[in-house]
C-alpha cells in the first residue's frame, strides 16, 4: 500500500481520473489511500472507517474501474442497511461515473414500489445498490441474477447486523459466485464483523482508520445531569449555542418521538427519525433536516447512519452511546470539511463504565463542563430560515431538479440565492425556499405550470 495521497498514482482508467479532477478530488483521504491500491488489485478488504471518511468513493471507484461496459450484466452489488444510504451511495457512484458513457446503476431498496424496480431490471444494469431484504426478494422472484458479479460490497456492515439482516445477507451471498471480490466497510468493529468476514471473505486485509475523528476540529463537552434536570439542561444548551442544525442522539426509538414532540411543544424546530416510522415520514424528516427547513433532528444511531449532512455545527448525545466506537462515530458527524464542531454529551452517574471506555478510546481525559456555566439566550429557540414545498411530480414525470430551479428563477423571477436544496423522487419533489419568498413561490407554482403541466404544490 502507498502513503501517497495523489489519485493520479493509482491504476484508474482515464475517464475516472478526468472526472475526479473535475470534481476537485485532488488528494485521497486516509481510508482511500490505504484501501484503494489493494481493492484495485482485487483483494478482499475489511475497512473500519466512519461516515464522511470517503469510503463510498473508495469502493465506488473500485467498482467502476473494473466494470466491462460492453458486457451488459450485473457485475457489482452494494448492500446497505437503509434505503436512505442506498440512495446516497447510488448518487455518489453515478457522480463518479459521469465521464463513463452508459453505466447503468439500479437502486433496489425496501419502501419503494416493486413494479418500478422490476421494470428497471428488465432493461438490465451494471451495478445494483440496495437493502438486503429487497435484494433477497428479487432473487427469490428470479427478477435479479447475480451469477456474473465480480465484486460484493457490504456497506455499514455493523448497522446491517444491528438491524437483523445477517440471514438476508447470507441468502444473497448464496446467489453470488464463490470467486469474487468482497469489500466490507464498518464504522465499528464488533466481534460479529470478524465472524462475518470468515464466512464471506477470502484472506481479507484489515484497515482501521481510528484517528480520523481526531483530525477534525471538534470540541467535546461532557455534562453530568440527573433525570430531573436532563431536559432543561438540553434546552438551555440549545438556547446558548443556537445552532442552525443539530443532531440529537437517543438510544431508543420511543425517546426520539417523545423528545422531538416535547421540543416542538416548547417552540423548537424539531423532528424525530427512527426505524418505526413509515418510509414516507422518514424521507420527509431527512429532507426537512438536510435542506435546513428543520433545525433539530432527534434520531437513533441506526436511523441516522448514512445521512449526508455537509455542515453540522452541533451534536448532542442525550443518551450516552453503549459502545465507545459508536460514541466516536456520533461525534465525528460534526466538524467536517474545515468547519468547527461541538459535541456535547449528557451523562449520569450510571454511565460511569461507558465514560471510562470513551476515555480509554480517546486516550486522553474528557473535558467536563459545569451546568452552572450554561448561559441560555433570552431570545428563544432559533427558527429555520427555509421552508419546504412539496410538488406532486417526480422522476416518473421526467422532472429534473433543473426544471424546478428554472421554473422558480426564470418563470417566476425568484433570486437564485433564496432557493435551497431540491430533491426529486419517483413520484414527488421537494424544494427548500427561503421563508421570505416561500409563500410567493407556493402561490406562483400553484398558478403556473411546470414543463407544460399544472402541479399540485403544498407547504410541508
Amino acid at each position: 500500500m502507498t502513503d501517497s495521497l495523489d489519485f493520479s498514482l493509482l491504476t484508474l482508467n482515464e475517464a475516472l481520473l478526468t472526472n475526479l479532477a473535475s470534481l476537485n478530488y485532488d488528494k485521497m483521504t486516509p481510508i482511500q489511500a490505504q484501501s484503494l491500491p489493494g481493492m484495485l488489485k482485487g483483494d478482499d478488504i475489511i475497512a473500519k472507517a466512519s461516515t464522511g471518511s470517503g469510503k463510498t468513493a473508495a469502493f465506488g471507484l473500485t467498482l467502476l474501474n473494473s466494470i466491462n461496459l460492453k458486457f451488459f450484466a450485473i457485475q457489482a452489488l452494494v448492500l446497505c442497511p437503509t434505503r436512505e444510504l442506498a440512495e446516497q451511495v447510488s448518487q455518489a457512484i453515478r457522480q463518479l461515473a459521469r465521464q463513463m458513457p452508459n453505466v447503468k446503476i439500479i437502486n433496489l431498496s425496501g419502501g419503494m414500489p416493486m413494479k418500478a424496480q422490476l421494470d428497471s431490471l428488465k432493461h438490465g444494469a451494471h451495478i445494483v445498490v440496495g437493502t438486503p431484504g429487497r435484494v433477497q426478494k428479487h432473487l427469490d422472484k428470479a427478477s435479479l441474477v447475480l451469477d456474473k458479479i465480480n465484486t460484493l460490497v457490504l456497506d455499514e456492515a455493523d448497522r446491517m447486523l444491528d438491524m437483523g439482516f445477517l440471514d438476508a445477507i447470507r441468502a444473497v451471498v448464496k446467489f453470488c459466485p464463490k470467486q469474487r471480490q468482497t469489500l466490507l466497510f464498518s464504522a465499528t468493529y464488533p466481534k460479529e464483523i470478524k465472524q462475518m468476514s470468515y464466512e464471506f471473505m477470502q484472506n481479507p486485509t484489515e484497515i482501521f482508520i481510528d484517528s480520523a475523528h481526531m483530525e477534525q476540529d471538534i470540541e467535546q463537552q461532557f455534562y453530568e445531569v440527573n433525570p430531573c434536570n436532563k431536559y432543561s439542561v438540553l434546552t438551555s444548551l440549545l438556547k446558548q449555542h443556537k445552532p442552525t442544525s443539530s443532531l440529537i442522539f437517543c438510544n431508543t426509538k420511543q425517546l426520539t418521538t417523545e423528545l422531538a414532540g416535547q421540543l416542538k411543544q416548547d417552540g423548537f424546530s424539531a423532528i424525530a427519525l427512527n426505524g418505526d416510522m413509515e418510509q414516507v415520514d422518514r424521507d420527509l424528516a431527512i429532507i426537512q433536516f438536510t435542506n435546513q427547513s428543520c433545525s433539530i433532528l432527534v434520531a437513533t444511531d441506526v436511523a441516522a447512519r448514512g445521512l449526508d449532512i455537509k455542515e453540522l455545527p452541533l451534536v448532542i448525545n442525550y443518551d450516552l452511546a453503549f459502545e465507545s466506537d459508536v460514541h466516536t462515530h456520533r461525534v465525528g458527524r460534526t466538524g467536517r470539511a474545515g468547519n468547527k464542531g461541538i459535541a456535547i454529551s449528557l451523562t449520569m452517574p450510571s454511565d460511569a463504565q461507558r465514560i471510562c471506555a470513551i476515555e480509554d478510546t480517546q486516550n486522553q481525559p474528557l473535558t467536563w463542563s459545569n451546568i452552572a456555566d450554561i448561559t441560555p439566550s433570552n431570545s428563544g429557540p432559533i427558527s429555520p430560515t427555509m421552508m419546504t414545498l412539496c410538488l406532486d411530480v417526480g422522476k416518473k414525470d421526467k422532472i429534473r431538479a433543473g426544471d424546478i430551479l428554472g421554473a422558480l428563477t426564470k418563470d417566476l423571477g425568484l433570486p437564485g440565492d433564496v432557493i435551497g436544496k431540491i430533491d426529486v423522487f419517483p413520484l414527488k419533489s421537494y424544494v427548500a425556499i427561503n421563508k421570505s419568498h416561500a409563500t410567493e413561490a407556493w402561490q406562483s407554482l400553484k398558478r403556473g405550470k411546470l414543463k407544460g403541466r399544472s402541479v399540485n404544490v403544498r407547504k410541508v
